[in-house]
């Protein structure tokens, strides 16, 4: 599946996105006076609270239309009263 030389790519933008990434949430951190890895846990848990309540209003939306039609049934003419 993958050769050594894309594994071996990788794992070098891995290595310096983690050395350069990590800088921002440790200035973040000193700015507010807290631990970097508090800040970047928040951050975690803030993009799958965003991303599931993006999927939890389509539910809800879906549900919503859905009990809409079942209730205001759609007549093709006014003689199907």
């Amino acid at each position: 599946m993958f050769n050594l030389q894309s594994m071996k790519l990788f794992y070098e933008l891995l290595f310096y996105l983690q050395r350069h990434g990590f800088h921002v949430c440790q200035r973040i951190a000193d700015r507010f006076g807290m631990r970097a890895r508090v800040v970047r846990t928040s951050f975690i848990y803030v993009t799958f609270v965003t991303v599931g309540f993006g999927f939890a209003l389509y539910l809800f939306i879906a549900f919503w239309l859905r009990i809409k039609d079942l209730i205001f049934s759609k007549r093709t003419s006014v003689f199907d009263i």
